[in-house]
């Protein structure tokens, strides 16, 4: 009877040492293959008394299965180095110009943002932007959410590990911790867009963990709802390029702002297609309101002094509706058909001038 020992520690050594994916294979094969020296003595089991059989086949089924254990550790580790040694010897410069005849794309999330801010622009309001980790005051406090509001809850919001003293950072939920912080560093008038990566425990077609946001606020002595619905009506014909776009404002409420809105376009869902500025049917596209009292007061603003309006509207809910696309989880895909399709030229700088549709 063959030496088991002495024939696992032979192919283990064997499979050990192999200098190649391709010298493995090799091993392997002489060893378990159909004709490998292992599979031959599996077939002999046949020709053992009962006994014998049992003993033998046991003792052989752990030469094997030791054998191939080693042959697996061994191809991953010679995988693994030869990524090592591609990742040593493949280098891309980013900085090196684009290949001759490829034209590289804005992401259509770029491309929206710039479209915001030049339509705000033109209205005379500045861009803030701000961290992605803030505290709870800047991210609730400040803007009247009390501590058992739903938005504070695990469920919907990303807490960070808790600190010595028991408080915990959150990734922001929307982008109105910038007002607060322009509010509290920033003296009235005011006139800005925040827009920013905000973050919430979401995530089907339509939600992601991870999305963008652009919040406004204005801030002076006089400014009231009239002046937040001409803004609004001004932006959003601006943005969807239809001059006769229909609006609805619909009271609602906001923790933030009092008196709240929550604002509609018209559009047509007929026939199973969206299309926007005609029909009879609303589309909810964004929210807003003036500045609650409480908030201009834990800003360290005069609330019998001041007072102004404040909207939010998700940008990839607004790209999606502009340009056609269905699924919210495409935007992160990294998928460069999808970008080739849906990008723009680096040359197409959006202006109101200029036009902002393509």
């Amino acid at each position: 009877m063959q030496n088991l020992t002495e024939l696992e520690t032979k192919w283990k050594g064997a499979a050990e040492t192999a200098g190649s994916v391709d010298a493995l294979e090799a091993i392997r094969v002489e060893a378990l293959g159909k004709k490998g020296e292992i599979t031959g003595l599996m077939k002999t089991l046949g020709t053992l008394a009962p006994e014998e059989r049992k003993s033998f086949g046991q003792q052989l089924n752990l030469v094997k299965d030791a054998v191939t254990a080693a042959i697996e550790t061994r191809k991953a580790a010679l995988g693994d180095a030869a990524i090592e040694a591609r990742l040593a010897t493949e280098k891309l410069d980013m900085t090196l110009p684009a290949r001759p005849g490829e034209v590289g794309r804005i992401h259509p999330i770029s491309q929206t943002i710039d479209e915001i801010i030049a339509i705000f622009g033109e209205m005379g309001f500045g861009v803030r932007e701000g961290s992605d980790i803030e505290d709870d005051f800047h991210n609730f406090e400040a803007l009247n959410i009390p501590k058992d509001h739903p938005a504070r809850q695990m469920q919907d919001t990303f807490y960070l590990p808790q600190k010595p003293d028991g408080s915990q950072m959150v990734l922001r939920t929307h982008t109105s911790p910038v007002q607060i912080r322009t509010m509290q560093s920033e003296q009235p008038p005011l006139r800005v867009i925040c827009p920013g990566r905000t973050y919430r425990v979401d995530s089907d077609m339509t939600h992601s963990p991870m999305f963008h946001q652009v919040e406004g606020l204005v801030i002076d002595e006089k400014t009231h709802m009239g002046h937040l619905k001409g803004c609004l009506q001004d932006f959003c014909r601006a943005f969807f390029g239809i001059d006769d776009l229909k609006l609805r404002f619909r009271p609602s409420y906001f923790p933030f702002t009092e008196p709240s809105a929550e604002v509609d376009i018209g559009c047509d869902r007929s026939g199973g297609e969206l299309k926007l500025g005609q029909g009879n049917d609303w589309l909810e596209i964004l929210g807003c309101g003036m500045v609650h009292p409480k908030v201009l007061k834990n800003c360290g603003l005069d609330p019998e002094k001041y007072q102004g309006f404040a909207f939010g509207m998700g940008i990839e809910r607004i790209a999606m509706l502009k340009y056609g696309i269905p699924d919210l989880r495409t935007f992160y895909d990294a998928d460069l058909r999808w970008l080739k399709h849906y990008g723009f030229l680096p040359l197409d700088v959006p202006s109101v001038v200029g036009g902002l549709t393509r």
